[in-house]
């Protein structure tokens, strides 16, 4: 299917964009996810702007395969179609789209599943952007979409994911992570930052999504009935999936993530090699993708002293919020490789405190 930029029926039809609609893809970002949010506020003008159309597009994706409510099949289903209204050759539309998803919208629905119900609105956004900017959404929230919905057909008989070796994980994080890490690197390319290297810029997702596979094991598992652990990780130590939710096996499943720790951990340097390609003086984009990293790095340090409470307890490792709070600010001033540097030095070690340098 063709990813050529031009209008969609469906999308040329609609309501034009009004600032309305623009101002309210920033708050929709925020409801959604404070942590992108530190990103796109330290992002200037378009990019800013671009960012958060693209991530609420990745956004109504991710929403549908996380919904434990819908069958796996059902989710691969919707998705499939949201890639084909994706697609400026399909004739499906965003109406079409919403009319599938209705049957299974909550009654009361979170923030996601109310950017899911304003489908239509991101997408007169969208419209309303330049061609060239369309394109380098468009083609990676489809590849999202699609390769979402493999892995639900997959594991369709298990409920949820039970991912099996640790290539199908790292597969499954280029889905549902690399791909968003790709839309960003395709928007700065337009907006004129140079080429990035894609191997370093496949390690700076892997170090971000395998973090947050490691901290939430637990919530994942009860809100999701997802377990993105490597079965062959597990089996090592002697237990399975469901081991997660029980209580005599939290030291075995405790080692796993100290496995998968460590592996986010090897990916740091071509994570920092992806870093040091972004500009320092361009439209804050070395201070946004910056922050994330910091807040990666600073999550293996917790991690590393707490790995059973991820097993354990649901949103228990995470950082301070002084700490983020103090990174973002130095993020938002004078950013240079050089102070990154000292900055992921520090928090390694210990929590960034309002003592420091």
């Amino acid at each position: 299917m063709s990813d050529s930029p031009g209008n969609h029926p469906s999308i040329s039809a609609a309501t034009p964009a009004t600032d309305a609609d623009r101002a309210w893809t920033f708050e929709a970002v925020h409801s959604v996810s404070r942590t992108f949010t530190l990103t796109i506020e330290l992002l200037e003008e378009p990019v800013d702007a671009w960012v958060c159309t693209g991530y609420l597009l990745c956004r109504i994706a991710d929403t549908i395969e996380d919904d434990p409510s819908i069958s796996p099949r059902e989710r691969a289903r919707l998705l499939e179609l949201y890639d084909d209204v994706l697609d400026p050759d399909h004739p499906a539309t965003v109406e079409t789209f919403l009319t599938e998803v209705e049957p299974h919208r909550p009654e009361d629905p979170n923030a996601d599943w109310q950017v899911v119900g304003d489908t239509e609105r991101v997408f007169r956004v969208f419209a309303s952007l330049d061609p060239d900017v369309q394109a380098a959404m468009r083609s990676v929230v489809r590849e999202m979409a699609t390769g979402m919905a493999d892995f639900l057909r997959d594991h369709a008989d298990e409920g949820g994911l039970r991912l099996r070796t640790v290539d199908e994980l790292e597969e499954y994080c280029w889905y549902v992570a690399g791909t968003v890490g790709k839309l960003l690197s395709n928007l700065f390319r337009v907006y004129g930052a140079e080429e990035t290297d894609p191997e370093d810029a496949r390690q700076f997702a892997l170090l971000l999504q395998l973090v947050n596979i490691a901290k939430d094991v637990r919530d994942d598992y009860e809100t999701e009935n997802n377990v993105y652990l490597p079965g062959e990780l597990l089996e090592a130590e002697g237990i399975d999936h469901e081991a997660v939710a029980d209580p005599s096996a939290t030291d075995s499943v405790a080692r796993v993530v100290a496995r998968i720790t460590d592996r986010a951990t090897n990916y740091a340097d071509g994570a920092r090699r992806y870093l040091r390609t972004l500009p320092e003086d361009e439209i804050g984009i070395l201070a946004g993708m910056g922050m994330p990293y910091l807040l990666a790095i600073a999550t293996i340090r917790e991690l590393n002293e707490r790995a059973h409470e991820a097993v354990t307890t649901i949103d228990a490792v995470k950082m301070s919020r002084e700490e983020v709070e103090l990174l973002y600010a130095e993020m938002a001033s004078d950013v240079t490789h050089e102070k990154i540097d000292r900055l992921a030095e520090t928090v390694r070690e210990r929590p960034y405190t309002a003592s420091e340098d």
